[in-house]
């Protein structure tokens, strides 16, 4: 299996497993955080299709970050998220307030799926910074959750002192500490963790059982409920609705951080020419073949972010040995995408039979985006899952063996990762 992962993917992947929801209502659909969080090769048992693509219109066919179908259940949720106030500064944002990227979560901090997600986002927003911000919303689920209420009073409180966000971390790192304990001794867990937070505990006493705020705090989440927000985490990703992976927060970090593409990449080559991609590494140059007639989509998107630098100074950033050598994601983290997707491409008539062999990354049958691997040796558990859109020349066959093995799982930087300088296009 060739996967792509980092402690990020594995902490916001955990909301795809389970969601807390309120008596009578139904669990939202859900699917295993491989699927959906990252490109890897998975097994496929699938008959490999055989597509017949033109070069035909402007731009090539691709799905773009916001372009996927919308089921009934998911318009419903999206309504119901139309109807929400718009972010201001009233509320707790988390990150660059002028972030491009905008993660609404509404949660109840005695709900277990909630604290991997929202720690998550918060890691992740240490990576990027400049990219993402996190705004939270309380939706307390007082049906199943005995201290729904007290514990968003807890961090509303602690929030009248400046330490909204402290207090945040407090109830969802120690979560399994108080979620059992009856109310009394909560709050006085709670008082004591605001002591070590350093807060006026008179005064977080006060706020804590502030009558106006608790009243104002149920009014809204009565509205909330009401109006078809019914789980938790509930996440919004620049006003849409998050479920699924979709819209793909990485996608969009790949648009935001790295320069990606919102649209779908023109159509760069010529149907009838044929064409070399030499690629410079720190271990050699590589020369590839690549399949213009097998695979037309994936040869136009490689050239494309080739002539657009896309792969410039990017790391293999997973090396197995007698496997692959995978590379095409700027961030090294093995989960950003260039911001669009396109079909799988693949042919009964090609074959991960030896070293050499070149082809897209991904995360299922027509998620191809910028990641891209070469076989180190035969694979053939690969056929037909994955789109071959190229091979090694016979001279550059040798440089195979000078890439650096890197396990990402295990890896804590980049020091002596084989990188690529830069990739020329060349045209016959």
């Amino acid at each position: 299996m060739l996967k792509k992962t980092s402690i990020l993917l594995v902490l916001i992947g955990v909301l795809l497993i389970s969601a807390c929801t309120p008596k009578a209502t139904e669990t939202p659909s859900s699917t295993s955080p491989e699927e959906n969080q990252a490109e890897s090769a998975v097994d496929n048992e699938e008959e490999p299709n055989q597509p017949e693509i033109s070069i035909d219109g402007e731009s090539m066919p691709c799905s773009t970050v916001f372009g996927y179908p919308v089921s009934e259940e998911i318009a419903q949720y999206q309504a119901a998220v139309d109807q929400q106030p718009p972010v201001t500064d009233e509320d707790w944002i988390y990150g660059n307030p002028d972030a491009p990227i905008t993660v609404v979560e509404y949660e109840d901090f005695q709900c277990p799926a909630c604290p991997s997600f929202s720690l998550g986002i918060k890691e992740l927003i240490k990576e990027y910074p400049e990219t993402i911000r996190v705004v939270f919303r309380h939706l307390p689920l007082p049906s199943i959750h005995d201290k729904a209420y007290i514990s968003s009073m807890a961090a509303e409180a602690a929030g009248e002192q400046g330490k909204f966000w402290e207090m945040h971390d407090v109830l969802y790192i120690n979560q399994a500490a108080w979620t059992n304990l009856p109310e009394k001794e909560f709050v006085d867990w709670v008082i004591s963790q605001a002591d070590s937070l350093g807060l006026d505990i008179e005064r977080f006493e006060e706020d804590l059982y502030d009558e106006e705020v608790r009243a104002e705090l149920e009014s809204t989440n009565l509205r909330q409920l009401a109006g078809g927000l019914n789980y938790t985490p509930f996440v919004v990703v620049n006003d849409r609705v998050w479920r699924n992976n979709q819209p793909n927060l990485y996608s969009l970090i790949g648009i935001y951080a790295y320069d990606g593409y919102e649209e779908c990449p023109l159509w760069v080559i010529n149907q009838d020419s044929s064409y070399i991609a030499r690629m410079d590494t720190s271990a050699g140059e590589i020369e590839i073949e690549l399949f213009v007639d097998e695979a037309p989509m994936a040869v136009n998107s490689f050239v494309f972010l080739a002539q657009e630098g896309w792969f410039d100074d990017v790391y293999f950033h997973r090396v197995v040995e007698d496997f692959v050598a995978q590379a095409g994601d700027p961030s090294g983290l093995g989960v950003v995408g260039p911001g669009y997707t396109f079909a799988s491409e693949t042919s009964n008539d090609l074959s991960f039979d030896s070293a050499g062999i070149v082809g897209m990354a991904n995360a299922g049958v027509d998620t191809n985006g910028s990641q891209f691997f070469i076989t180190l040796a035969p694979a053939t558990d690969l056929d037909g899952g994955f789109t071959i859109f190229g091979e090694v020349t016979p001279d550059s066959l040798d440089v195979l063996d000078q890439i650096a093995l890197r396990d990402p799982q295990i890896a804590v930087d980049f020091e002596d990762a084989t990188v690529i300088n830069g990739i020329e296009i060349i045209e016959n």
